[in-house]
């Protein structure tokens, strides 16, 4: 099994076809189609189930890709080290965030370091963060909370309170600050389980004894703010992540009793690879960077 190979079963893999994903790599259908049959018939497995002009992983497809993108990640780093001599003059580093507030100040950072790098950035909670680390489909993760597993390297980044925000109707509208307490008697508007703002909070909540009545779970920021606007209820959210708005009123909450704290991580495994590493060193000049986390 070839490296060709191994980039073309991807390839399928991620695109759901044979068409679309000869396009991307520039062959024909039926060049693409012999590739991954050779795999097959070599070792006599079934990597797709084929319906019609679409195509599944099978069961066993499923637990290659990860390792297939594994693989094509170090032959990757393998080209920076023969190519660079020692020098991040090329290469691509893919960068998973839950906001984009701190992952553009790190990639300000970064660029400044190694403008010829070709840098990514999608954005997710931390739940979805850390499974695209554990897929290879990102390389680094930003997240918001500190993680127990041991193939995750953590590097503290920065803390930061948790706020509420109100619409400018509210009775909160005209307070700088509320008590965790005050809470309990408002119709709270959740982020999705995953979310570590929400687990922050929640988090506080039990230990302070308060109950809550969630009145809605939302699945973005976005559509967090606007449920706030239109009087739905009462949001969270960090406060380094809120956004002005001449709708809205932020609120803090009395006694640092809710924070979330930011982490830059890697699967430990990739630690040493020469791009990981650049981006942990590079962090280190960004003001808040190394920050200690309580």
């Amino acid at each position: 099994m070839t490296l060709n190979q191994i980039r073309a079963f991807i390839m399928v893999a991620q695109h759901g076809g044979f068409t679309a994903a000869a396009r991307v790599l520039g062959m024909s259908h039926t060049t693409l189609n012999s590739q991954i049959q050779m795999i097959e018939r070599e070792y006599g497995a079934e990597l797709f189930h084929r319906r019609g002009r679409r195509v599944e992983l099978s069961a066993l497809g499923l637990e290659m890709l990860p390792l297939a993108r594994r693989m094509v990640s170090l032959e990757g780093d393998m080209r920076l080290m023969l190519d660079d001599s020692g020098k991040l003059q090329r290469g691509a580093l893919k960068v998973g965030a839950v906001g984009p507030y701190h992952v553009t100040e790190m990639i300000e950072a970064y660029h400044a370091v190694y403008p010829r790098i070709s840098l990514s950035i999608t954005l997710g909670n931390s739940e979805v963060v850390l499974d695209d680390l554990d897929k290879y489909v990102c390389d680094v993760g930003v997240v918001a909370s500190r993680y127990p597993e041991d193939r995750y390297y953590m590097q503290p980044y920065a803390r930061y309170p948790v706020i509420a925000f109100v619409r400018v109707d509210h009775p909160f509208a005209h307070r700088e600050s509320i008590a965790l307490q005050e809470l309990s008697a408002q119709p709270l508007l959740m982020r999705e389980p995953g979310s570590t703002t929400r687990k922050a909070l929640e988090d506080a909540l039990r230990q302070h004894n308060v109950p809550v009545e969630v009145a809605m779970e939302i699945g973005s920021r976005e559509a967090l703010r606007e449920a706030v606007v239109r009087g739905l209820g009462v949001g969270t959210v960090s406060e380094s992540e809120y956004v002005p708005d001449p709708r809205l009123r932020p609120v803090r909450i009395e006694g640092d009793v809710v924070s979330t704290h930011i982490h830059v991580c890697c699967l430990r495994e990739r630690r040493d690879s020469r791009l990981i590493s650049s981006f942990f060193d590079a962090i280190q000049r960004c003001g808040a960077a190394g920050a200690e986390v309580a």
